[in-house]
């Protein structure tokens, strides 16, 4: 992980400011989902990108009543 030296504090309802700074390096915009991870003492987040959701690929998916599967999965499930 990266040290930024930027700090934050959290507000009375739990809310932090991810810095400008971050959001353009990352390419987070307003309305931008993110995920929330925890590992040991830890807080990830990180830019939500849905994916197939049998194997998590990203590309060419095929949306199905809101869930995302890749041809590959498609494929598979086809031949069942």
């Amino acid at each position: 992980m990266k040290s930024t030296g930027m700090t934050r504090k959290v507000d009375e309802l739990g809310r932090i400011v991810l810095p400008a700074e971050i959001r353009q390096t990352l390419d987070i915009k307003n309305k931008d989902a993110l995920e929330i991870f925890t590992h040991e003492d830890t807080i990830v987040l990180k830019k939500y990108a849905p994916g197939c959701i049998f194997c998590n690929e990203m590309q060419d998916l095929v949306d199905f009543d809101g869930r995302f599967i890749c041809p590959s999965c498609l494929e598979k499930l086809k031949q069942l």
